[in-house]
């Protein structure tokens, strides 16, 4: 052992220097800035690394997305102009326009997320941003709130017709999930 290694190992193993001979240690605050700051950098690298982690979209990629967009929205529609006039004959014109206001309310809410999701990867500052896209949940309780005000609109039958496009999701994904190779629509 060299004289210098010997030295680093006694002062190691020494007792604990007494207050006076300590050197100033940094404040409670100094130390939660620099523990900020370093998780600041953390999450800047990580939003990096998730940014360069996605592969660039291909054109087939976004032709299939695309269709797949087409697709779920003519189901949609489609599982409305069924269940409209079937409601109407069930119960009244007044219900049957009630559950078509919560379905137009669905396919709206539908297309926009749609077009959420298609620009996520493309843009920067929805990678950053991180939040969430209130405006969609905004129409949808815009609707209830008007619904529950208004004496001609009934609560039920706009939520339930707001629901026809989950109704429509599920379809596609059963509808695929069993028969892969045929088109839905």
């Amino acid at each position: 052992m060299t004289s210098a290694q010997e030295a680093s190992e006694i002062l190691h193993h020494s007792p604990a220097a007494p207050e006076s001979d300590r050197e100033p240690t940094d404040t409670p605050s100094d130390l939660i800035s620099q523990v900020s700051q370093a998780d600041q950098v953390v999450q800047i690298q990580s939003q990096q690394a998730d940014i360069s982690l996605l592969p660039p979209p291909s054109e087939t990629s976004m032709q299939d997305y695309y269709r797949l967009q087409q697709n779920l929205l003519a189901l949609t529609l489609a599982f409305s102009a069924v269940i409209f006039p079937t409601v109407w004959w069930a119960y009244s014109l007044n219900i049957a326009l009630n559950y078509l206001v919560g379905a137009f309310t669905g396919v709206l809410y539908l297309r926009m997320l749609a077009r959420s999701v298609g620009r996520i990867g493309r843009e920067a500052s929805s990678a950053n941003s991180g939040g969430f896209n209130s405006g969609r949940l905004a129409i949808l309780i815009g609707v209830l709130v008007v619904a529950t005000q208004w004496q001609q609109l009934s609560v039920l039958p706009v939520f339930l017709g707001f629901l026809t496009y989950k109704a429509a999701l599920i379809a596609f994904v059963l509808w695929t999930a069993v028969l892969p190779a045929k088109r839905v629509l």
